[in-house]
């Protein structure tokens, strides 16, 4: 009841001088509007900045053959590893902690659609590689097992490689020639936001069975490997036991990392997500500097309510007002200040929030019809909070120093101040 009382008598004594409370609050109103916008553009960016580097794969690791730098069982260092398809098959057999695994090779192919030509950098993958890389298609299908097992002559082909293919025309159906070799078109992918990759962006590339790539090449060996592991969480266990399988067959210390270059993408996302809290964390800062100015206005106004006051506080406390409660009544009226601002801030943040458009992070060769990687502003849950607690603070500092002066004044020097 005795908090109810005060919270009314702040509120009252803030409406006696409407106007400069209201342009007090101007300064909590943008303040906090600026937190909760900034805050919301750092979690929009470091998301899509996050979305268009785990584009590349779905915790996925490659490694490539290299050369070793250290001796084992009799072999010199410096000597070149090459993979052989039987590294792929030893895996899946002795690493149960890898989800899924696959060989590729990469070659550039002229693909020829009528007279015209064009050259398509390809890539020979196993049927695991699809949901491995995030090949989504926005037309046709995927390889099934019959076209691995009967060497079918088909492609799948990149969003940009189709249009460049076919020239805008719908690419799936339709006959094309490869390496003098007549291929079927069975899929088109999706338009994919990618800033991560080791060969180049999936959107440029043709896909194609990686026993008819041999064939092609009239090679059996895959240039490099591709695999998952069972969780993320196990990725440095799985990476040193698929390192022990390949050292084993090919003769050289499983440590010796030049012998195996690997691109580990779950390492990467732990950098990438450390970089969007620190993102957001300066964006909060900044905001938090703005918020501060306006707090500095709240308790320069306290300060001078204070002072005007000061024959009120006097009687107060020769009534037998203790200093707790006239340091609680101005904190309070302080408190009242700032979050009444705050409360029109945040309907402020929120409105701008849904009127200002999704921004695209990407150039246009990537826009979607879904704005898949662009950067939006949301006001989440996270983030309202966040701003709730740094609104908190700012009312509690902006109303503590003059609430403090208050709860000190002598009573008698208080009724004698004209």
């Amino acid at each position: 009841m005795f908090l109810k009382e005060l919270i009314s008598q702040s509120w009252q004594s803030l409406m006696r001088n409407r106007l400069r409370s209201a342009l007090t609050m101007l300064g909590i109103v943008w303040g906090l509007a600026s937190v909760v916008i900034l805050l919301a553009y750092g979690q929009g960016l470091g998301g899509s900045i996050l979305y268009a580097f785990m584009n590349m794969g779905n915790n996925v690791m490659v490694v490539w053959p290299g050369q070793t730098s250290l001796q084992a069982g009799g072999e010199r260092a410096g000597k070149k590893v090459t993979y052989e398809y039987a590294d792929i098959e030893a895996i899946r057999a002795e690493v149960p902690i890898v989800r899924a695994v696959s060989a590729e090779s990469d070659f550039s192919f002229g693909y020829k659609v009528g007279t015209r030509v064009v050259s398509l950098n390809t890539r020979g993958v196993e049927l695991p590689y699809g949901q491995m890389r995030n090949l989504k298609l926005d037309d046709g299908r995927y390889f099934n097992e019959d076209d691995f097992l009967q060497h079918r002559r088909v492609v799948i082909l990149g969003y940009n490689a189709a249009k460049k293919t076919f020239q805008g025309a719908p690419a799936v159906g339709q006959s094309l020639e490869i390496d003098g070799q007549e291929f079927d078109v069975i899929g088109v992918m999706r338009n994919k936001i990618q800033d991560s990759m080791y060969q180049g962006p999936d959107n440029e590339d043709g896909f194609i069975p990686f026993e008819v790539f041999r064939d092609l090449r009239k090679l059996r060996d895959p240039d490099m490997i591709v695999f998952q592991p069972t969780d993320a969480s196990l990725h440095l266990k799985a990476l040193a036991a698929v390192r022990e399988v390949i050292a084993r067959r090919h003769h050289f210390d499983p440590k010796d990392e030049k012998a195996t270059p690997t691109w580990d993408t779950i390492e990467n996302q732990a950098g990438m997500t450390a970089f969007s809290l620190g993102l957001q964390a300066v964006l909060g800062l900044i905001g938090l500097v703005t918020l501060a100015v306006g707090g500095v206005g709240v308790m320069n106004i306290m300060l001078v309510s204070v002072t005007e006051r000061t024959r009120e506080i006097g009687l107060r406390k020769a009534l037998g007002a203790r200093k707790r409660q006239v340091l609680m009544q101005f904190l309070l009226e302080a408190l009242v200040l700032t979050f009444a601002g705050g409360v029109v801030g945040m309907g402020l943040a929120v409105f701008l929030t849904w009127v200002i458009p999704p921004m695209p992070l990407y150039s246009a060769l990537y826009k979607t019809a879904n704005h898949e990687g662009d950067v939006f502003l949301h006001a989440s849950t996270a983030v309202m909070t966040a701003a709730f607690v740094i609104l908190s603070g700012v009312g509690i500092v902006s109303g503590f120093f003059p609430a403090l002066k208050a709860s000190r004044m002598d009573p008698v020097e208080a009724l004698r101040y004209d």
